[in-house]
């Protein structure tokens, strides 16, 4: 990884929580409680939770409950979250950079499910791409790959050709097991060995080369 890097891409798969949209705010609160409510170490549920659908953290966490209670509180906690949008707001450069891609290939493939994914874009003021990967649309959380493969299937694009933008360790390993290339956004991605990192997206530029390639550069 180097300071300043330069991407040939064809298509670029962008995560939300964290990449886009800073909700960490209404993320701690709600698994804090969670934590609070099951006896676990609220500051170690919190190592495991960025990235992964709520019942696949709460496996980990949790390890021998029976996935029905996981279903039935992962629906409930994203009812939660959906109603709760204090604190949520664009990470810094995400309308810059997503008013950058408009006519060219890209998707957001999130851990959220549709109302989710729709009231944080819109708190965040942030447009939704026009394709979209959300929880409801797989059958396995990250770090499982199958959310960017799907992502990068529908626009038409092989794998090797994607770019993601990630800044969770799960979403990193996803990214990396569906064979792309990951940019690291954010402080948390740091420690997961990304290609490429930023601090925010104000330091990525994306230019359109005309010959459905894009160059992205990071750094």
């Amino acid at each position: 990884m180097t300071a300043t890097a330069v991407l040939t891409a064809r298509a670029l798969l962008l995560d939300m929580d964290g990449t886009l949209v800073n909700s960490d705010a209404v993320v701690e609160r709600i698994w804090r409680r969670w934590a609070e409510q099951h006896g676990l170490d609220s500051d170690e549920v919190m190592k495991v939770v960025h990235g992964r659908q709520g019942y696949a953290s709460m496996a980990l966490l949790l390890p021998g409950r029976p996935m029905e209670q996981n279903y039935a509180d992962n629906a409930r906690m994203l009812a939660e979250e959906t109603a709760d949008m204090e604190g949520v707001v664009a990470v810094p450069g995400a309308p810059e950079f997503l008013a950058s891609l408009r006519g060219l290939p890209h998707a957001l493939v999130t851990s959220a499910d549709v109302p989710l994914s729709t009231a944080r874009m819109a708190a965040a003021g942030l447009g939704l791409p026009d394709v979209r990967v959300t929880a409801e649309s797989v059958g396995a959380s990250k770090p499982d790959p199958e959310g960017f493969l799907k992502g990068a299937a529908e626009l038409g694009v092989t794998p090797a050709d994607c770019v993601v933008f990630e800044d969770s360790g799960a979403g990193i390993e996803a990214g990396r097991a569906a064979g792309m290339r990951v940019v690291g956004v954010g402080a948390r991605a740091g420690f997961h060995g990304p290609d490429a990192l930023v601090g925010d997206l104000r330091e990525v530029r994306v230019e359109a080369l005309g010959d459905g390639t894009m160059r992205v550069y990071v750094g």
